[in-house]
């Protein structure tokens, strides 16, 4: 029997990257930690995204799962370095019904306010909140467009602090590494919501990305480079395969 775990591929962090600004000893006596997840799907896009990377010395990739769970995730030389989801995939983006980042202290305030308990708390942020919370109408991305086209405010507000949060993680992530070489896009949204990566590449135009608009309008669910040839940074949409993932890493593990 082999477990491979989805927080496996985050090891390579350094203490800085997953140690949170808590008490020092919640960390040592409770192993509360970042840890992030989606690791075998960064792990494969890492893998895969070395094909658009030949010749670089010390490749630079920012790999964005995005789906109803989203993580983004700082890889250099093939190894994590930051990872946005935490001790738990509450961190990080927004995404389809978990809050991603929010002010703790508005968290003890509302809890204090309504009276709220911990499993309540739980609910809230990991199943009402996200993309949900804020439109009141779907955490599915396709009824969120469709709630647009119709003129619903909530819903282009849900999918504005959306894309907006996802820029920000990668622009951070850029300053991380120290630049970046290549960016990729996979996961439910990643690979089949045409807007939200032009909202992207757009948004990083001062990093020299460029994109075929007319490429990124068709490119659904497959394996596509929608950068053009002159862009400065590489940006490419990889459907992950987390299932060859883990059965190559139980292959070389048992084959050892």
């Amino acid at each position: 029997n082999v477990a491979v775990f989805d927080t496996a591929f985050h090891q390579t962090m350094e203490p800085e990257d997953y140690v949170f600004p808590i008490p020092y000893e919640y960390t040592t006596k409770y192993d509360c930690r970042r840890y992030g997840a989606h690791g075998t799907s960064h792990k494969y896009l890492s893998e895969v995204g070395l094909n658009y990377l030949k010749g670089v010395k010390h490749p630079k990739i920012i790999s964005c799962h995005i789906g109803s769970g989203a993580s983004i995730t700082a890889i250099k030389d093939g190894k994590s370095i930051d990872t946005s989801m935490g001790l738990t995939p509450v961190e990080g983006l927004v995404m389809g019904t978990r809050s991603g980042d929010v002010d703790l202290g508005a968290i003890t305030y509302l809890m204090d306010k309504l009276g709220l308990s911990v499993a309540d708390l739980n609910t809230i942020i990991n199943k009402k909140s996200g993309v949900l919370g804020v439109s009141g109408v779907s955490s599915d991305m396709r009824d969120i467009e469709d709630a647009i086209a119709k003129g619903n405010e909530r819903a282009k507000l849900a999918l504005d602090m959306f894309e907006y949060r996802l820029l920000k993680y990668i622009g951070a992530y850029t300053a991380a590494l120290n630049g970046v070489d290549l960016i990729v896009f996979t996961g439910g949204i990643g690979e089949n919501q045409v807007i939200t990566r032009e909202y992207i590449c757009k948004g990083l135009n001062y990093l020299g990305v460029k994109f075929n608009k007319e490429l990124n309008a068709k490119t659904r669910g497959e394996e596509l480079e929608i950068s053009t040839p002159d862009s400065k940074v590489r940006v490419v949409v990889i459907p992950t395969d987390e299932e060859l993932t883990i059965a190559t890493d139980t292959m070389n593990l048992v084959t050892k």
